[in-house]
């Protein structure tokens, strides 16, 4: 696996192809343009689905990651639809921890209704603390990513309280963008009538943006106590 050029700030892991652009597709282009070094592992291919392709779905991805501006993202093309945190999963994905070095990763929830989901959050937590052993065989240095937040890619009709919203309100277009090139996964074959799923996918980018007095904005969880070092920004 080809490393970054340098060391990520911000590294993403994807059950699918299309969860990142979905769920901090706008977190990502704001990192970007504020001169943050990004990243998305992909664990799947998301295929077989009933309008996609291996060809089209590596298509849509390509397209997608040029809208985010990633400086790196590849795909372990571990098991679609039957996804779970095994031992070899876990060392595969350690092993991008080492070899990308992020500052921060952003996992999926930890709560849904979809399996795919659920096994990589918890592949997230069992592959970040294997990527600090040492005295292994896997490729790289010995590394602990130092922080994981978790963000909302949920099936469930649930509402969990999340632990901050990031602004996204001057990024949300390019967002959208991002996810209409998954075109076989949220067009084709979906109902054009309103509400339709990028009518839904806006939708709740306006609630939370709502919830923090801006226009859009994506929800973040965490396990772990957040560090504040200023109150500046809360006195803006």
């Amino acid at each position: 696996m080809t490393p970054p050029t340098a060391p990520l700030d911000v590294l993403v892991v994807a059950p699918h192809p299309d969860d990142a652009e979905i769920g901090v597709g706008g977190t990502l282009i704001r990192c970007q343009r504020e001169g943050l070094r990004t990243g998305v592992v992909d664990l799947t291919t998301g295929e077989p689905t009933p309008h996609g392709s291996l060809e089209i779905r590596a298509r849509e991805t390509a397209a997608a990651t040029k809208i985010l501006g990633l400086d790196w993202r590849r795909n372990l093309g571990l098991p679609n639809r039957s996804l779970e945190p095994t031992l070899d999963a876990r060392r595969a994905l350690a092993t991008v921890f080492r070899i990308t070095r992020p500052k921060l990763i952003l996992a999926p929830y930890w709560e849904d209704s979809h399996p795919d989901h659920i096994a990589a959050s918890s592949l997230v937590d069992a592959a970040r603390f294997w990527a600090k052993l040492s005295r292994s065989d896997m490729p790289g240095e010995p590394y602990l990513p130092p922080r994981v937040l978790y963000y909302f890619s949920i099936h469930l009709r649930i509402h969990p309280q999340p632990a901050f919203v990031f602004d996204i309100s001057d990024a949300i277009e390019a967002k959208l963008e991002a996810i209409r090139c998954f075109e076989s996964q949220l067009i084709t074959g979906r109902s054009t009538e309103f509400p339709t799923a990028l009518d839904d996918i806006r939708d709740r980018a306006r609630y939370w943006g709502w919830s923090i007095h801006a226009k859009y904005g994506e929800p973040f969880a965490s396990r772990e106590t957040l560090r504040v070092a200023s109150l500046r920004e809360w006195l803006a």
